[in-house]
């Protein structure tokens, strides 16, 4: 017997032993037995909102109108920063998009994470953020610094519902082996403390997270827009090695292009490491693309 059918076979034979009152029962001349449950609609709130997602409070923010067909812009920051860092960024993108952000576990109003977190356990919060603020509609994944590397990591496994992503000097794919490369363990003064961030990415960091190095996944052909700082800090801030570290870096943004078939990388010449803040033109510009993309 047809599954489907059995169900409804199941669902009409304990109607007529149970009566009416079972929920599910009452026909009426809309029941449908195989419809599908509808997914709940996304949350249209202004402002800041917390949601439990996975049994621990989540602070997320959201502004502009939702448009059909449009997708849902959500903002991911950097180590160390919150939603707030990206306010400003946010309120400018709203003007013609509807657009989120929100804490991660161990950062600004979000609750602390458990023990260690991994790609995958930040990717399942970063899904419940978007069933709540975007529901069925696409979405274009922005994120900054470590916020990118999650969401590179996190779009070819859900292109259902990423259709676009823009990365923002996002943390390149072999950011340790680089480090441990180019500045040796017995190296002194700021090139020891570079050095020294070898350890953010082991989970020494307030969101726990273990970020090991790994190969570029491909997310087929969504729009992707790499942009890279112009300005080099951090030749500037080791000379012995900075520039060594710079031209990994820029490899390392080669590398994210190898998500997609479309992707385009763009270099903000007048910007450091928060190119969303230094030139925030750079970077709304690269997100309207995507999502212009995303919505064809």
């Amino acid at each position: 017997m047809n599954r489907k059918f059995r169900a409804a076979a199941v669902t009409a034979l304990a109607c007529a032993v149970l009566g009416t009152g079972l929920t599910g029962c009452d026909e009426g001349d809309d029941f449908d037995p195989f419809a599908s449950t509808p997914k709940p609609a996304a949350d249209q709130f202004t402002g800041t909102k917390t949601f439990d997602i996975g049994g621990k409070s989540v602070n997320v923010s959201c502004s502009g109108k939702q448009a059909d067909g449009k997708p849902v812009v959500v903002l991911l920051h950097g180590g160390g920063d919150s939603l707030d860092k990206m306010a400003a960024f946010q309120k400018t993108l709203s003007a013609k998009h509807r657009v989120c952000s929100y804490d991660r576990l161990g950062a600004g109003k979000s609750a602390k994470p458990d023990g260690p977190q991994s790609f995958e356990s930040t990717g399942k919060v970063l899904t419940g953020v978007l069933e709540k603020v975007a529901g069925d509609a696409p979405v274009v994944l922005a994120g900054h610094s470590m916020g990118g590397i999650i969401a590179a990591r996190y779009a070819p496994e859900h292109t259902d519902k990423v259709k676009g992503l823009v990365l923002m000097d996002a943390t390149p794919s072999t950011m340790s082996a680089d480090l441990e490369k180019t500045v040796p363990a017995s190296a002194k003064g700021p090139a020891a403390q570079l050095r020294a961030q070898l350890a953010i990415f082991k989970g020494q960091n307030p969101e726990k997270l273990v970020m090991p190095d790994g190969p570029v996944k491909s997310a087929g052909d969504i729009p992707v827009e790499v942009i890279k700082h112009g300005q080099p800090y951090l030749e500037a801030a080791d000379p012995q090695y900075g520039k060594a570290l710079e031209q990994a870096w820029t490899a390392g943004q080669r590398k994210w292009l190898k998500l997609s078939s479309s992707s385009k990388l763009t270099v903000a010449g007048k910007s450091g490491h928060y190119i969303y803040v230094d030139q925030p033109d750079v970077a709304v510009k690269a997100i309207q693309r995507a999502a212009a993309k995303a919505a064809s």
